[in-house]
């Protein structure tokens, strides 16, 4: 008979000590270091300083907390001491009593330092982009993108993020072969990064003549935004062309050749954008989906070096390629990953999508916690 599974809660409130403790007391250090930095006038000048704001505040949440369980552990080992000395009566009955809630505020805190650490491992921030594309399906695959599309754009809008329409490809009936946009606002990655996958979607098309489920997929990859000093490209190792911009059908739409495909010749991965005007506009928004892409493709490696990946962010295209399955006729929606079903399909279309991501958070930490 195998042994029954570990509670995470069990590790979480476990005393910090060993390789952890010794990590933390330097995560402290360093933040007495910086705030000594900061308050310096000297560097307040110099163009580290941001750089220093930044570090300081990834650490002050987690230093708090380590801080708070320092504190913790020294009056649970004060009234440890009291109760086994027995020199004071008094004394001695008293951190009796209290010793019960000392040791639950221990795990207490000690849990909240474990916590913390998991949120910081979560590979998220703030801005990101999404490319959304048309796979099995045809037309009703890209009006499937236009209704993400929709979708994604309420659920900004509820958070107050703010959407960018970086490159489209329509179709004659208001679809979208692909759409790349970013969203931008705090938070936006970290929340969104669940969507990457394959979804399918099973519905009665609007060019549906005899009332038929039609079930078509598109893909989805959610990908952080490059921030510019992040990823450093050189110039030679580009090579930029540009050609006149076309619509749908392949006619032309600019008689200039404001088109932009760059390609990053170390990897091969290459980026055009078409929809502005200027050359230079749509250099600038392919450079930045450059730097992105380029930035996914490096995490995405470092994730497989250490065995570590958990998400891949698109599949095929196909139909069986899936992570989600929208079933519109019963007012369903499917997560594949949690096996989790929901009925509000109508709301969630609307933008309402707390819910499930919620859920898809929760499933990630407690993955975290049991890979520890």
């Amino acid at each position: 008979m195998s042994a029954p599974d570990k509670d995470p809660s069990d590790f979480l409130e476990k005393p910090i000590e060993g390789n952890l403790l010794d990590k933390l007391s330097e995560m402290d250090e360093r933040f007495v270091e910086l705030e000594k930095l900061i308050s310096d006038p000297d560097q307040q000048g110099s163009g580290k300083f941001q750089d220093l704001l930044k570090e300081h505040g990834s650490l002050v949440s987690l230093v708090t907390l380590f801080r708070d369980y320092n504190k913790s552990c020294a009056s649970l080992d004060e009234a440890r001491e009291l109760i086994a000395s027995g020199d004071d009566p008094e004394l001695k009955e008293l951190a009796e009593m209290e010793l019960p809630d000392l040791e639950q505020e221990g795990r207490d805190k000690a849990r909240a330092v474990r916590m913390a650490i998991l949120d910081q491992q979560v590979e998220g921030g703030d801005d990101c982009i999404f490319e959304v594309r048309a796979g099995a399906g045809g037309e009703e695959a890209a009006l499937f993108c236009s209704d993400m599309f929709r979708l994604y754009s309420l659920y900004a809008e509820k958070r107050r993020w703010k959407i960018e329409v970086l490159s489209e490809s329509s179709t004659d009936l208001g679809g979208y072969k692909e759409i790349t946009f970013a969203v931008r606002g705090s938070g936006a990655f970290t929340r969104l990064c669940f969507e990457s996958g394959g979804h399918r979607v099973q519905r009665v098309p609007a060019t549906e003549t005899q009332g038929r489920i039609h079930t078509s997929a598109i893909t989805v990859a959610v990908m952080q935004e490059a921030e510019e000093s992040e990823i450093h490209v050189e110039d030679k190792d580009l090579r930029i062309d540009t050609f006149c911009a076309s619509g749908p059908g392949g006619q032309s739409v600019n008689k200039t050749s404001s088109a932009v495909r760059i390609t990053h010749l170390p990897t091969g991965v290459v980026v055009s954008m078409q929809d502005e005007k200027s050359q230079h506009r749509n250099r600038d928004k392919a450079m930045r989906l450059l730097k992105t892409r380029l930035k996914e493709l490096a995490d995405r490696e470092k994730q497989e070096e250490e065995d570590a990946l958990r998400r891949s962010l698109i599949g095929s295209g196909d139909r069986s390629d899936r992570i989600r399955t929208y079933n519109f006729p019963q007012n369903r929606i499917s997560d594949h990953r949690i096996n989790a079903t929901l009925y509000n399909l109508d709301r969630f279309m609307a933008g309402d999508i707390d819910d499930l991501l919620d859920q898809l958070e929760a499933h990630d930490r407690e993955e975290r916690v049991q890979a520890l």
